[in-house]
């Protein structure tokens, strides 16, 4: 198999050379770099201090423009998404070419998605035999843990169960658990086993060593263990791993109740579907309720960023929950080991794996995550830092990407390698840099060189001139204020209407999130690569359940 492995955090485990370290170094000196220039600027030339802030404001209202647009698109689309009969339309499939002359009319339908149903069936009745069936088709979910309560638990497993998919006879669940999660882990497999045993095709409790050689304490382990756990099943029952689809998911998710049913379909109709990953809509609003107003902010803000990206295919990702092939992750020896970014850094090992033939498809349907809680608000405060930083090292992934496209000898094309590269380096750059910029900058000159900021007009009126664009692009923040309300879960008995009012007050909170939860959160993990002083274990993010 070709090497698709990252180095490990200790040198022993796979050599660090001076080409690895050098972009290991480079988001860091880039994130640190804008903010430096702009004070060099500032200092010697306030009229290009003033230019450069300009540039980058704009830069950052037309995306903001662009954001409240693309929630606008992604909202919608979920919803009809959601609408749709996915149980039946995969039933259908079964016999496409009876169904296809059922529904002939709908070829020309209004509707999109009836139009494209009626065309899918006329396809696979042309190609008969070509791709599986829904009968022959399987759906594993690994669910990893450590050390979590049962409470945690019961309402993922009731989600699964009453997901309108065949779950007694199609769906496989994995609980793949720790050892090193001791006793606390082990009383709630315990409780599964008592609860849950013949609600599905089959449960299975899989526990993960520690200690394993050449592993960072990381779901990536954990997962992978399970992974080779089900390939050898699948293998004892004669199931084709070409009709086995992989679905990964923390303990506290729940996915919409037409996921699979949702995710089967399109399976079927993907012809290159080992060469895919399946990526719903990861919304962080499950306990949305119940934890502090910057978290309930950051939580949103993630949501957003989810539905925005499942409305941008060609630069979709991996993240959080999502689907893959059996066979294809039996090929690639399943995820990585050596990182606790797995799920991100996934599409780059399947990227290269696949020689660049690889994508990953948008589902356009929601997967609910709960966000950040913890047993006191200065606890979830601080959970929320370290759950983003451990996102934010993604910024691993760069040296991997970089090194690899400069190795000889890969099939990849220059311009949709290094295109990719660069989306993946700029978007952690501007992750760490852009908010102190925007709400620090236009002040700079001013302070830093008063006698040449008096002596321009732009440079004296910079802040006015910011603080105008800054209150147009307001108009986005409405939108996603608006839509946060309507997304929101049913308010829970335990709290009065009047929560109403500090769920719409908290987006005041945004500067300072997006300073304290984006930027240092972005710079922490990118001095930690740049310094050598990796992160090697994953902390598990507290998930409070209140009742």
């Amino acid at each position: 198999m070709r090497d698709i492995e990252i180095p490990l955090f200790k040198a022993r485990h796979g050599k660090r050379t001076p080409l690895y370290r050098f972009f290991e170094i480079l988001p860091a000196v880039m994130s640190i770099g804008a903010v430096v220039l702009l004070v060099i600027f500032s200092i010697f030339s306030p009229i290009a201090a003033a230019i450069y802030i300009l540039v980058i404001v704009i830069l950052v209202f037309v995306r903001a423009i662009g954001i409240a647009i693309r929630v606008i698109q992604g909202h919608g689309t979920i919803k009809k998404t959601q609408q749709v009969d996915w149980k039946k339309w995969l039933a259908e499939l079964e016999d496409p070419a009876k169904f296809a002359k059922i529904r002939q009319s709908d070829v020309d339908s209004r509707d999109f998605r009836m139009r494209q149903h009626a065309l899918n069936l006329q396809h696979l009745a042309e190609i008969d035999g070509e791709s599986p069936k829904p009968s022959q088709i399987y759906n594993v979910v690994i669910i990893p843990f450590y050390n979590e309560s049962y409470d945690v638990w019961e309402p993922t497993l009731n989600t699964l169960k009453n997901n309108d998919y065949d779950v007694k006879n199609k769906m496989i669940v994995v609980v793949a658990y720790e050892e090193r999660g001791g006793q606390a882990a082990l009383d709630t497999v315990a409780k599964i086993k008592e609860n849950w045993q013949g609600v599905f095709r089959e449960l299975f409790f899989v526990e993960h060593p520690a200690n394993i050689p050449d592993e960072v304490v990381g779901k990536g382990g954990n997962i992978t263990f399970a992974g080779k756990f089900i390939a050898n099943w699948v293998k004892e029952q004669g199931i084709d791993p070409d009709n086995v689809i992989v679905t990964t998911q923390d303990c506290d998710n729940q996915p919409h109740k037409k996921y699979f049913s949702y995710l089967t379909y399109e399976w079927i109709m993907t012809p290159n579907r080992q060469r895919v990953a399946f990526q719903p809509v990861c919304l962080f609003l499950d306990n949305i309720w119940d934890v502090p107003a910057p978290v309930r902010v950051v939580a949103a803000g993630n949501s957003f960023w989810n539905m925005i990206s499942s409305m941008r295919p060609h630069q979709l990702r991996n993240f959080a929950s999502h689907s893959q092939g059996l066979a294809a992750l039996i090929g690639m020896n399943f995820w990585s080991t050596r990182t606790i970014v797995e799920d991100g850094h996934q599409y780059w090992r399947s990227y290269f794996y696949f020689n660049g033939d690889y994508s990953v498809v948008p589902l356009r349907i929601t997967y609910g995550q709960s966000a950040v809680s913890s047993t006191g608000y200065g606890k979830t405060l601080k959970a929320q830092f370290i759950q983003l930083r451990r996102w934010d090292y993604g910024a691993s992934d760069v040296p991997f990407v970089a090194t690899k496209l400069l190795k000889r000898g890969h099939k990849i094309g220059f311009f949709a390698g290094w295109t990719r590269f660069a989306r993946l380096l700029e978007g952690h750059i501007t992750l760490a840099c852009i908010a102190p910029i925007v709400a620090f900058g236009a002040w700079l000159p001013i302070v830093l060189n008063k006698q040449a900021a008096h002596q321009s007009v732009l440079v004296n009126d910079l802040p006015l001139i910011v603080s105008q664009i800054q209150q147009v692009a307001v108009i986005g923040l409405f939108v996603s204020i608006f839509i946060s309300l309507i997304m929101l879960p049913p308010r829970p008995k335990r709290y009065r209407k009047s929560k109403w009012f500090a769920m719409i007050l908290q987006w005041l909170l945004m500067p300072v999130t997006s300073i304290v939860y984006s930027s240092l959160c972005a710079y922490s993990a990118q001095m930690r690569l740049a310094t050598g002083h990796y992160l090697s274990k994953f902390d598990v993010s507290d998930k409070v359940i209140k009742k």
